[in-house]
């Protein structure tokens, strides 16, 4: 197995510790040694790249991620592009996601019923070599009820968009099963409703609980996750009761509800999924979609409901993942690590708390030795130019990853002159 040894670098790894000036060395797809300080580990034959006092972080982890949405504006129009077409877009997301330095992707839903294997497909074209892409956890399409997120139908006609329409416990199980059948990792379930939703709203239950219990229990059954949608404070509890283990949104959780989610904060975690709404809000007049347009939507109510909630689980220690509903036109995919710039100006992170979110707390979530650098891991992991720990919106330039590594292999390689001219005017790597 080959060895590459990262030297002059400032090490951000991902435990919650500071940075700090050390080496590190890959052996294979793994890390071998990490080491404080210059000279530390002897290199014995491997590759030794000099990293001119640019930081070395653990790859970022979308845990919301929608890697086959298409950027378009309304969810129907997932659902009309043809699947041939769906494939070939959904290959080339992928791409992207891996450009902008998220090595590992945690799905929140596919692209509906029909459509239902393409994303199954792409997780597998990804594991054998033949594509690049992040690791990616594939899921089932946003399993809902009649009239729920992701119902696109008409009564006089058959539309697609995200959803497989599932109605009572037992067609709950049924669709569940389905999915573990064809091959997703993720079951995705819609217990509230949502304002994109052409009927129903953020606090409206969508599915009873009975139907949250079938969903859970086939989860449960077969060893799959299972995330959901849920904005409503009574589709928190639900999911909390039969033991979901990530939960979207949590808009209009009250304290009591907090309470509950703390108390269980080791075995859930939170996505809010705050970009897509903060666009919609504030960012999105080019697509129609005026702030008095936005604001008839709830988006500014629900932003005021997300800033609360979310500050309060930030000082609870629950754990709530950056990034989610990337994909659409105001928002699109590859811009995910936005995300970590607003938790820390609309939530309240440091800039080192909301990495860790979106690097240790990503590992935990997909349930892999990932998201630090640490011996054992994987080596998925970002050469980049700056210092992410002091301003996390660096990330969101794709010229300052100089390298990205997924599973001990480069995607990016460093550029030699690049480096070399960094090391003319950048002092060495210190610690914090």
């Amino acid at each position: 197995m080959g060895q590459t040894l990262f030297t002059n670098v400032k090490i951000f790894d991902g435990n919650g510790k500071r940075s700090y000036a050390g080496e590190v060395l890959l052996q294979g797809n793994m890390v071998k040694e990490v080491a404080k300080g210059q000279r530390k580990i002897k290199a014995n034959g491997a590759d030794v790249i000099d990293g001119a006092g640019a930081t070395l972080m653990p790859g970022l982890i979308e845990p919301h991620a929608h890697v086959c949405y298409i950027d378009g504006v309304a969810l129907a129009e997932i659902g009309r592009m043809p699947p041939e077409d769906h494939m070939v877009l959904a290959l080339d997301n992928a791409r992207v996601m891996l450009d902008s330095g998220f090595t590992g992707c945690f799905s929140a839903a596919g692209v509906g019923e029909s459509k239902l294997r393409i994303e199954i497909a792409l997780r597998d074209a990804i594991n054998s070599g033949k594509f690049p892409g992040p690791r990616l956890l594939a899921a089932s399409p946003e399993i809902t009820s009649t009239a729920g997120l992701g119902d696109e139908r008409k009564h006089h006609m058959y539309e697609e968009s995200v959803g497989l329409i599932a109605d009572g416990a037992d067609e709950v199980r049924k669709a569940c099963r389905m999915c573990v059948r064809e091959g997703v990792d993720n079951l995705k379930i819609n217990i509230s409703g949502d304002e994109f939703a052409r009927l129903g709203h953020s606090q409206q239950l969508t599915y009873t609980d009975s139907e949250v219990a079938a969903a859970a229990e086939v989860a449960k059954m077969t060893g799959v996750n299972i995330a959901c949608h849920a904005r409503a404070d009574q589709a928190v509890r639900m999911a909390l009761k039969h033991g979901i283990n990530i939960i979207y949104h949590a808009d209009y959780a009250n304290n009591k509800t907090l309470d509950m989610l703390e108390a269980k904060k080791k075995a859930v975690f939170l996505a809010p999924a705050v970009g897509v709404v903060y666009t919609v809000a504030y960012e999105a007049s080019n697509w129609g979609i005026t702030t008095e347009i936005a604001e008839s939507m709830n988006m500014l109510s629900k932003l005021e409901n997300t800033y609360r909630v979310y500050q309060e689980v930030r000082k609870r220690g629950i754990r709530a993942l950056p990034g989610g509903d990337y994909g659409f036109a105001f928002n699109p995919i590859g811009t995910n690590a936005r995300d970590l710039e607003h938790f820390v100006n609309l939530f309240g992170y440091s800039p080192a708390e909301a990495l860790i979110a979106a690097t240790k707390w990503g590992g935990e979530l997909m349930g892999m030795n990932l998201g630090q650098i640490k011996e054992g891991y994987l080596a998925d992991i970002l050469l980049v130019n700056g210092d992410p720990t002091q301003d996390v919106s660096i990330l969101q330039d794709r010229d300052n990853l100089l390298a990205i590594i997924k599973d001990g292999s480069f995607h990016k390689a460093p550029d030699a002159d690049a480096l070399a001219a960094r090391r003319q005017f950048a002092a060495p790597a210190a610690a914090e």
